[in-house]
């Protein structure tokens, strides 16, 4: 039996993950570590462990004592933070893991420089400029055209993230985050009007294992943000679309030829319909995987779309069957999904297979 250690394993992203794992037909003893004490409670592995932040001196210490505990073969980090420290301090851990590169990871957490890469290598990107100074805001708005969209060059779920149609909104906005005292860089770029998509893609050694698309339609509460977004979507589409499949392709090997483990690509269409790519979560799923896991359960006679499994099945460098390497699901697949509301698989307008919270 497989012993795993999920970090961040109290989060929506990591509950989805154990959920994924659960459902193949692999028993796997699963332990789960959190930092947070009250989101500890919601970890739905074998055991589960209260641990220091990733940021505290001692995390990788105390994550080595549970792996020589439990016996652990393997860990994936799911927070970004914890995928950043956990790849910095990979040779340290008495574990394995499947990540990209340390290099891949650094580019991929830096909106900024993952940006200019996929510029220089002709990726569809947006325009993009650093913010650092009133100058800047001045030389955005003059490039960029009205509105811009201003951003955190680092972090998840849409940190710092608004849409500004003048300086003032710029400025004030940069400068409210800047008195609670947060150590973020900004970046200006093109809005991007059109469609917001996902490419999620499982990687060996800068070889595409296999890949599926999403549309994000909605996102839950996006009226408590300004930006609109939330950094997690209320309902999702999968989408089969060959110009997103091999831009997000591209994006992936323009950080690393020889690229490992996972890569979440972000990417939202231009005024002129093309997919630009706005950022790569590198090493770790996005947070909704058990939409494609039990959808793989469902409409597949494998579970093959189960891209937590199959990663899982890499890492333990066993051998898979050919799949195919885009579009493993059908296309209009809806998974809906509210706060304390049952999630739910749509296809036709029907919902198929049980629901699940």
């Amino acid at each position: 039996m497989k012993r795993i250690l999920v970090t961040g394993a109290g989060g929506p992203a990591g509950v989805n993950f154990v959920m994924s794992l659960k459902i193949t037909p692999e028993k796997m003893f699963i332990v789960g570590t959190e930092a947070n004490k009250y989101f500890f409670h919601l970890a739905s592995t074998d055991i589960k462990y209260l641990v220091p932040k990733a940021t505290e001196d001692n995390y990788i210490g105390t994550l080595n004592e549970i792996i020589l505990k439990e016996h652990i073969e393997f860990v994936h980090a799911q927070p970004d933070i914890e995928v950043g420290i956990i790849s910095e301090k990979r040779e340290e851990l008495v574990a394995n893991s499947f990540l990209p590169s340390k290099n891949a990871i650094r580019t991929c957490q830096d909106k900024f420089e993952s940006a200019r890469r996929w510029k220089k290598n002709k990726v569809p990107v947006s325009r993009f400029q650093e913010l650092s100074d009133e100058l800047d805001v001045d030389k955005a708005f003059e490039e960029l055209e009205k509105p811009i969209w201003i951003r955190a060059s680092q972090g998840a779920g849409g940190r710092g993230s608004t849409l500004a149609y003048n300086k003032e909104t710029a400025l004030s906005w940069i400068g409210y985050w800047k008195s609670r005292k947060v150590d973020w860089r900004f970046i200006a770029q093109e809005h991007l009007p059109g469609r917001n998509i996902g490419f999620h893609s499982l990687w060996k050694e800068g070889g595409l294992v296999t890949s599926m698309a999403r549309e994000r339609v909605e996102y839950i509460y996006p009226h408590l943000a300004p930006s609109g977004i939330t950094g997690t979507p209320s309902v999702q589409r999968t989408i089969h679309d060959e110009e997103v499949n091999e831009i997000g392709t591209k994006a992936v090997l323009s950080i690393d030829q020889k690229f490992d483990g996972i890569a979440c690509v972000d990417l939202k269409e231009n005024k002129d319909g093309v997919p630009c790519v706005t950022e790569i979560n590198a090493g770790r799923m996005f947070t909704t995987s058990f939409f494609f896991s039990y959808a793989s359960k469902i409409l597949r006679e494998d579970h093959y779309a189960n891209i937590p499994y199959l990663y899982i099945t890499l890492a333990f460098e066993e051998e898979i069957p050919d799949i195919p390497r885009y579009d493993i699901l059908p296309e209009d697949i809806y998974w809906i999904r509210h706060i304390d509301a049952p999630a739910r698989l749509v296809k036709d307008g029907k919902i198929i297979g049980e629901m699940y919270c």
